[in-house]
């Protein structure tokens, strides 16, 4: 995936000291990174819509008609909700390693501050929050980055429309007129 300034522009924090609120980082070979402050900001907005989804009462779920592209090209339903938050753990579990996966476990899964966090996982306080800001960047990646549907942008993600690569717009073809058919001149009777 290419990452582009419109990308990376509203998401970036403007304290960024590595960015100052641009998004993105060139690399010595000239290629665009994202900023770190970029990823974290992808993983807070959609930790928060995970909560969003976990929390809610389940009888205000509700189950939506989507589009499935392909050969076939049927309608399927589904309960986004429900499938956004199993997407979002098992996408996690899948990406971190063991000892990522159980800092994120207890912090972000279940909610413990980070002074139980400490206690129960041996650590310091700063090697907590180093950690944490490594899982954000790292899931924030991965959200962004998945193929070939990704939990970012959330708007894609909870609706049926889908962004498609950018492809040239050709001028409409004009229409030939309708034929008519062709009659011969009456002759009138004298």
């Amino acid at each position: 995936m290419e990452w582009t300034r419109s990308d990376t522009l509203a998401l970036a924090s403007n304290r960024c000291t590595t960015c100052h609120g641009l998004g993105l980082i060139q690399t010595r070979r000239g290629k665009n990174n994202p900023c770190h402050c970029v990823l974290r900001a992808i993983f807070r907005a959609c930790y928060n819509r995970f909560k969003y989804c976990a929390t809610k009462e389940k009888y205000m779920s509700r189950v939506t008609l989507s589009f499935t592209p392909g050969r076939h090209r049927t309608f399927t339903y589904g309960r986004k909700d429900e499938e956004y938050v199993a997407d979002f753990i098992l996408v996690s579990r899948r990406t971190l390693t063991p000892e990522e996966y159980r800092i994120f476990k207890y912090h972000f899964l279940l909610g413990a501050d980070w002074k139980l966090c400490c206690r129960k996982l041996n650590m310091s306080r700063g090697n907590f929050f180093h950690a944490v800001y490594r899982i954000e960047e790292k899931l924030g990646r991965v959200f962004r980055e998945l193929e070939p549907y990704s939990l970012f942008p959330l708007d894609e993600y909870f609706s049926t429309t889908i962004r498609r690569s950018a492809r040239p717009v050709l001028p409409p073809t004009p229409t030939p007129p309708a034929a008519q058919p062709l009659q011969p001149p009456l002759q009138q009777a004298a």
